[in-house]
């Protein structure tokens, strides 16, 4: 085991008496660096309580400038069951992100028991309609145009990609996006055993069309990257993640998928936090994905 890894094994458990007070997501953005990004917090993207987003540009330095055309962009929706999250809580991954040289916005959007299926998802296509139509002003490039999520976030993300009615809603098409990044995503969950979430897609009575998986048969979904723990007891990755990429495999879609050991659901994306990077490479394998596709737009 090497030096860093005991570091910070001692790091976690040095602050298992602080996580009382605050939770593991405060501790990981007190920590988290504050001179590799600028950040504009609070745009309202539609008129609705949580309808507002966070943009993360990279700091342009010596030997790393902003690209002709402007940085590519993400746009990260996060996870918490439709029913939790904010997204102040995600600034490690806006700070992650941005500081490999991506533009990243990261939107709030109405959860349950405000809204149920499928409101958010039209709140999240209207996320990207904003992003669409305003990133450049924040230095994003458009024609490198990726959406990503974890968990109930990467439900969210897969079915703007996959079922063309949500971005429809915006005047737009899945097409806008140069890939997507799935983490652990529930893809494939009918019948619903976690009951928190069973009144959120009107269990037992589901509607139609509504998992991602009935859209797998479409060879026009973008590059996907998907990437699930090994070992993860909230959403099961070889009946929704593996399931899938094969899925879109056979489809003809270009799948990367990554498994990783050593982290549950959460750590996942925790691993993204600059304490907790030696966990999981994940935040290499995303920003790999996300370069690669522009090495692949730029060629002759």
């Amino acid at each position: 085991m090497s030096l860093a890894v005991r570091m910070s094994k001692l790091f976690i458990a040095g602050m298992t008496g602080v996580l009382s007070a605050c939770s593991p997501l405060q501790i990981i953005n007190r920590l988290t660096p504050t001179n590799t990004y600028k950040v504009t917090q609070g745009i309202c993207y539609q008129h609705q309580a949580r309808g507002h987003l966070d943009v993360y540009q990279p700091v342009p330095k010596d030997g790393y400038p902003e690209p002709a055309g402007g940085y590519p962009v993400v746009l990260f929706i996060y996870g918490g069951a439709w029913d939790s999250g904010n997204r102040q809580e995600y600034k490690f991954v806006g700070e992650a992100l941005a500081a490999r040289g991506l533009v990243v916005v990261i939107p709030n959007y109405r959860i349950y028991p405000q809204v149920r299926y499928p409101a958010f998802l039209r709140d999240n296509a209207r996320a990207v309609a904003w992003t669409y139509q305003h990133i450049a002003a924040f230095g994003g490039n458009t024609q490198n145009f990726y959406i990503m999520g974890h968990s109930a976030g990467a439900y969210n993300a897969a079915m703007l990609v996959m079922d063309p009615r949500w971005l429809q809603t915006v005047g737009l098409k899945p097409d806008i996006f140069s890939g997507w990044i799935g983490l652990a995503g529930p893809y494939n969950f009918y019948p619903i055993t976690y009951k928190p979430v069973r009144p959120i897609f009107f269990y037992p009575d589901y509607p139609p069309n509504s998992m991602p998986i009935d859209f797998a048969n479409n060879a026009d979904i973008p590059r996907t990257f998907l990437g699930a723990a090994v070992h993860d007891n909230l959403v099961n990755p070889k009946v929704n993640t593996e399931v899938l990429a094969t899925m879109l495999k056979k489809t003809g879609v270009s799948v990367e998928l990554k498994m990783y050991r050593g982290v549950n659901h959460e750590a996942l994306i925790g691993a993204f936090a600059k304490p907790l990077r030696w966990m999981a490479p994940v935040l290499d394998d995303v920003v790999a994905f996300i370069k690669e596709g522009h090495d692949q737009r730029v060629q002759p």
